[in-house]
């Protein structure tokens, strides 16, 4: 009986430090764990190397010794495989738990699956049937079941309506086997567990994988259908990424939509932060093709990196690249970023080194924008410090062990080419868990403000306080006192005017407790129980430097788990509305994306489920953008999780499109920063039913994502523009009259005509 006793424990022990990365923390390195004699660092910090060498020194590293990577399954399966099985039995099934959880989440999902087949046979035989042990072997082998399922369906029969909730049409499951395999060990496991809300909605998912939802679903666990429906529907969004030839896949990283190659049209970037993820850039052609430039651009050895947003640093007229690395890996995440300049052509150059921008931090984001008005775009990275009081052990950190600081950084463009530190003179060396920042100028002092995202502590609002009697730019902290610290777990964020008051708001997307199941939060409120985890905050600005929290009141009101986000206009009736996008890593976390509307300010609208955007797969890098040039918003979402064997194809939704009217306005600043990032618009419009005005800013958007820089605004009913007036950086304003509807045009600083930029739509995607 004491072995079996120590055989169940082996299982538990190993299962709790597999399932630890809910507090951030990695499963602990172990001899059989790591190679015996792991090889020394390589010193790939040192001055004067190419980017692509540090990078395949890094991945020398980790292939020597994955213990501090948690995404480097592959490496641990082979790590754990050259140690061999330990001889103690419950040594040995410790060991036998984690490869086959390190075998599931590097994809070789079969193998897991023989592996936890053979531990719940052996745990049924030597165990109570409640034994904790025994039910968790369970959960892994379901979750690996309905994995395999995604593998042989949704990405080897790939089609536009994969892994879109509720699954339906092309959707569902060809090879039905494992759905079904899943479905048994659901039920098995919620005829122990009735109350367990994560088991239950895998089940449905599983049924809905076999068309077989609801009523195939036992009543019991049945999530009723109505709770998955819409609260307004404005038509559905069809995935033509696999038409294109743009289902990419790949790992979870950032997404770009924008004018790379300078032709007119909107191209695609992507990033992925694999160590072997390379970055994807395609061209599009401009007759409904896309073509593959990865390798031509430049970007061939400069992997991964889970953030990549754009902007012209260099004031010549062409898009630039930033690539930011080590997100989640604590110490092992002290890894470069890049700055990849534009030739103009679509051809990048890593220019990180030269421009002063080399440094080693595990970094999340990083946000472009003219903070002392010089028309320079400036550069906040948001690095990641961890607190121990909020997560005392991670990342191979011990008890007791205080934080290792990676203070955030603040990049002053020189206006050369260069960029200078001033992050401590500044007042914005965080050292926080930054995983969001955004520049907005809350205040409208013509000044803007910075706002840091922080995962387990407050968030904090800077004010810009303009120079000092030295000349030296400072801000303040100032979050407490307006009113935006929370909510205490948060991730991806932005500044907009969601009420058209002409006062910029604030968007703070909930990510959740790390110690809490995101799954089970989920589906506790569709069901309407009690949740314990946050909500997406939504600050309204009241125009005297203090923002009052409506979120709950108007609509956001349930955990979303963000991670990858943006906003835009899904309608063009002239409001903007959200989409927010889950990446929890873990694979029972088929949590779908949330896309709300904006309902005229009054309140949000949640249309997940018929604009067809509820992607239950991984969601990263979001971006917004008029990808066929026929006056309304697209979406492209970099869909794929953190592990090795996450990966999934990208997804490029087209929108259904409507009868509203529009304008696509390209800015382009001559004493303001070129890309004329941070110009206030206000478009006075006409409508039948009076005058109306709307407000933009001119940026990429959310904190996890690069919307196109041009500005394509929805304007409803409207019958004639009778004004739009700018406000560049730097304080200038422009007037510009009587501007047609369905129209691109270019408004450029100093010139007081608006030139008209006519490119035809361009068909993209067969009729559905």
């Amino acid at each position: 009986m004491r072995e079996i006793g120590r055989f169940a424990a082996g299982v538990l022990t190993a299962l709790a430090l597999v399932f630890a990365y809910r507090a951030l923390r990695p499963p602990p390195a172990s001899d059989s764990e790591t190679p015996a004699e792991p090889t020394a660092a390589s010193d790939w910090t040192r001055p004067g190397l190419a980017m692509t060498e540090r990078l395949a020194a890094i991945q020398r590293d980790v292939e020597a010794d994955p213990s501090g990577n948690l995404f480097a399954n592959i490496e641990r399966v082979q790590a754990f495989e050259a140690a061999g099985i330990p001889a103690d039995p419950a040594d040995a099934m410790g060991w036998r738990a984690r490869l086959a959880f390190n075998q599931l989440y590097a994809g070789q999902t079969e193998a897991a699956i023989e592996g936890l087949r053979r531990m719940e046979s052996e745990l049924a035989a030597n165990v109570a049937p409640e034994d904790t042990s025994l039910a968790q072997v369970r959960m892994l082998l379901a979750v690996a079941w309905l994995r395999l399922g995604e593998q042989t369906n949704c990405i080897q029969r790939h089609s536009a309506d994969a892994c879109l909730l509720p699954l339906r049409g092309s959707g569902l499951h060809q090879d039905q086997n494992p759905a079904r395999q899943a479905v048994a060990t659901y039920e098995t496991i919620l005829a122990r567990l009735p109350e367990d809300l994560t088991a239950r909605w895998m089940l449905n998912i599983a049924y809905m994988a076999l068309g077989e939802y609801p009523d195939g679903v036992p009543e019991p666990y049945r999530i009723p259908e109505s709770l998955l429906a819409s609260d307004a529907d404005i038509g559905r969004f069809r995935d033509v990424a696999p038409e294109l030839g743009v289902d990419w896949v790949g790992n979870a990283g950032g997404a770009v939509m924008d004018d790379l190659d300078g032709d007119g049209d909107l191209d695609l970037a992507f990033s992925s932060q694999a160590l072997t993820g390379p970055l994807a850039y395609f061209e599009n052609l401009g007759d409904g093709r896309f073509a593959d430039r990865s390798q031509a651009a430049g970007l061939e050895g400069l992997w991964g990196g889970l953030y990549l947003n754009q902007a012209d640093y260099d004031n010549d007229g062409d898009l630039d690249l930033f690539v930011a690395r080590g997100a989640w890996l604590g110490e092992e995440g002290r890894h470069p970023n890049s700055l990849l300049a534009n030739d103009g052509k679509g051809r990048f150059e890593d220019v990180t080194e030269a421009a002063g921008l080399l440094s080693f931090h595990p970094t999340q984001v990083a946000v472009w924008g003219d903070y002392d008005n010089d028309g320079w775009l400036d550069l906040f990275v948001g690095n990641e410090t961890l607190d121990p009081e909020v997560v005392p052990l991670a990342f191979g950190q011990e008890a007791g062990e205080g934080p290792q600081p990676h203070p955030s950084e603040l990049y002053r463009n020189q206006g050369d080419g260069t960029f200078r530190n001033l992050a401590s003179e500044a007042g914005l060396d965080v050292l926080a868990f930054v995983k969001g920042a955004a520049w907005g100028d809350y205040d409208n002092d013509g000044r803007i403000d910075l706002y840091v995202s922080v995962d387990g502590g407050p968030n904090r609002l800077f004010h810009n306080q303009g120079p000092d009697a030295a000349g030296r730019w400072r801000f303040d902290e100032v979050g407490q006192a307006a009113g935006v610290s929370q909510p205490r777990f948060s991730f991806s964020t932005w500044f907009f005017d969601y009420d058209n008051d002409g006062w910029e708001d604030l968007l703070v997307a909930d990510y959740g407790q790390p110690e809490m199941g995101r799954t089970q939060e989920y589906v506790a409120g569709l069901l309407g129980l009690p949740t314990e985890g946050d909500r997406p905050y939504l600050y309204r600005n009241r125009g005297d430097c203090s923002f009052e929290e409506l979120g709950q009141e108007l609509g956001l009101d349930t955990p979303t788990f963000t991670m990858g986000s943006n906003f835009g206009d899904f309608d063009n009736d002239g409001w903007l509305d959200i989409y927010l996008a889950t990446g929890d890593p873990w694979f029972e976390s088929l949590l779908p994306n949330r896309a709300f509307r904006n309902d005229a300010g009054r309140g949000f609208q949640e249309i997940t489920a018929s604009a067809g955007l509820g992607h239950i797969q991984k969601g990263h890098g979001i971006a917004f953008g008029d990808v066929d040039l026929d006056g309304d918003q697209d979406i492209l979402d970099n869909q794929g999780g953190a592990y090795a064997g996450d990966t999934y194809p990208k997804a490029l939704f087209l929108n259904p499109g409507n009868a509203n009217r529009w304008i696509t306005l390209i800015l382009e600043g001559t004493e303001a920063n070129r890309g004329a990032v941070g110009t206030r618009l206000r478009l006075e419009i006409d409508t039948p039913s009076g005058p109306r005005q709307l407000f933009r800013t001119v940026g990429v958007g959310s904190s996890f994502g690069g919307n196109s820089l041009r500005q394509e605004i929805g304007l409803g009913d409207a019958t004639a523009i009778s004004a739009v007036e700018l406000r560049w950086p730097g304080g200038e304003s422009q007037r510009f009259a009587d501007l047609p509807l369905d129209r691109t045009l270019r408004l450029r600083q100093g010139s007081a005509d608006a030139e008209p930029f006519e490119l035809a739509p361009i068909p993209i995607g067969s009729a559905p």
